[in-house]
């Protein structure tokens, strides 16, 4: 195992299976969101990006919760502020999600205990989201006269329009198979299986072929802005880089030795 060291996120990276496991780390604050865990999780992302060791991130929380969104006593404090160091603090948070989407390495959130506010936003901004079954999931700012702002445009792409307008106005909770159906997450787990199958499930990721899943990570986000015949002529450029890798010749290589092998014990 590699250690990174941070003050508010926990950095492992188990160079056999090439998971790096980053754990926020404010478990007395339940994981909020304060300036110097955001700052602290950008840099470790592009830490882990730049590193050949990497293959999957996997995001969770230390404690019962993943993250209870961003620290309200920090928000507080600036209750005075203008609106420039406002914007400045917002735009934080904002490049840790456009960081999560940018680099080439897929991020996994893990989620057990509760994924609120700017914490269920953290959750939405990575690739793929797994649940233990007594997760909870929910944006309630609009109960103290706030919005997720920054969230609604993954928010309204992982449920839609009016799940998202929902989920947002009504500032409601939910569990984690209603997340599932809603879109916010992909896989749950029974509370007593999670940690080992969201640890399974990262290991079985980083399995895959490494430039397949990047560049199917940049195809995937790069065409949401592009009209149909972009998005077509956008996969067709990256079909055929994908052909250059040497994972996908291998990959040809490998299945047409086995399929040969095969044809000659069938004979």
């Amino acid at each position: 195992m590699y250690e990174e060291s941070f003050s508010t996120i926990a950095v492992d990276v188990d160079e056999s299976s090439g998971v790096a496991t980053m754990s926020l780390n404010r478990p007395e604050k339940r994981n909020a969101l304060s300036a110097e865990l955001v700052d602290e999780l950008s840099d470790a992302l592009a830490w882990a990006d730049a590193d050949e060791r990497v293959r999957v991130v996997l995001l969770r929380g230390e404690g019962k919760d993943f993250c209870a969104g961003v620290d309200l006593n920090a928000l507080s404090e600036m209750m005075e502020a203008g609106v420039e160091d406002q914007l400045a603090d917002a735009d934080a948070l904002g490049d840790l999600f456009l960081i999560l989407r940018r680099i080439e390495l897929p991020v996994v959130a893990a989620v057990r205990g509760h994924a609120v506010a700017g914490g269920c936003g953290l959750a939405t901004a990575c690739d793929i989201v797994l649940a233990a079954d007594d997760a909870r999931f929910g944006y309630p700012e609009v109960k103290i006269g706030f919005l997720p702002a920054m969230v609604i445009a993954m928010l309204r792409r992982a449920a839609g329009e009016k799940r998202a307008f929902e989920l947002v106005v009504t500032g409601r909770t939910i569990d984690a198979e209603m997340a599932e159906r809603y879109g916010l997450v992909q896989h749950v787990f029974p509370s007593d299986e999670f940690e080992r199958g969201s640890r399974e499930f990262a290991e079985d990721l980083a399995r895959r072929s490494a430039s397949a899943v990047s560049l199917s990570k940049r195809l995937i986000y790069q065409t949401e802005r592009h009209s149909f015949e972009a998005a077509i002529r956008a996969g067709a450029e990256m079909n055929a880089l994908a052909r250059m890798t040497e994972d996908y010749r291998e990959g040809v290589r490998s299945f047409l030795a086995s399929k040969k092998k095969k044809g000659k014990r069938d004979r």
